[in-house]
């Protein structure tokens, strides 16, 4: 369990120079105004598994305020994977997946072994569930998963691939499809790419240029 030191000294403090709006929940030092932070004031880990823990974050949102408990879920980080391939196709992953009952198409992804690089993750996932010997790789962005639920971030990835290994079998459940970048936007619009995560990845390389989507 985390116990959060010198709670109350946590807020910003009244006293010479400052003055406190307790309507907009901040304070004017100097002149300029200061905005009052949510505090966290005890977090209880249950762990559930391995990768899995639940979190019970005790909140209060202004001095004034009673705490509030929030749940989420902690996991070790994610990567996920945009990969060319030479003959300029992107690699997708179809696999079942108990949360949602039903089978997903997405793009190689994996957690982040503990002090492993988020880099050579993606390298060793795209490999592993791929069979795809990583080339060249620059990194897409760093997000949060969920927001509102996951106590974890995604980082992704863009891949140029060498040729398949020679010999490689996929792995049992995983079936590895390849996909023109013109046969994306329909798998996206007929929901069977629908890995929210994953279009999140999509949409930032899009906008770095990387993918014409």
């Amino acid at each position: 369990m985390f116990q959060a030191d010198a709670l109350e000294s946590e807020y910003l403090p009244s006293g010479p120079g400052l003055h406190r709006d307790a309507t907009a929940n901040c304070v004017f030092k100097g002149g300029r105004m200061v905005r009052d932070l949510p505090k966290i004031l005890k977090a209880e880990r249950t762990t559930i598994s391995p990768w899995l823990e639940v979190i019970a974050r005790e909140v209060r949102f202004s001095r004034e305020a009673a705490a509030e408990t929030y749940y989420a879920i902690a996991q070790p980080d994610y990567v996920a994977v945009l990969a060319v391939t030479p003959d300029s196709r992107i690699l997708l992953v179809r696999q079942y997946r108990p949360a949602i009952e039903r089978f997903s198409l997405e793009l190689p992804a994996g957690m982040v072994d503990r002090g492993e690089d988020p880099q050579a993750t993606a390298a060793r996932e795209l490999l592993e569930e791929t069979g795809y010997p990583t080339i060249s790789i620059e990194r897409i962005g760093l997000s949060a998963t969920c927001s509102s639920r996951i106590s974890n971030a995604t980082h992704s990835f863009f891949v140029r691939t060498g040729d398949r290994a020679a010999g490689f079998v996929e792995e049992s459940g995983v079936q590895v499809i390849p996909v023109l970048q013109s046969e994306l936007r329909p798998l996206v619009l007929s929901g069977e790419f629908g890995e929210l995560t994953h279009l999140g990845v999509l949409a930032q390389a899009s906008a770095r240029g990387l993918l014409a989507f």
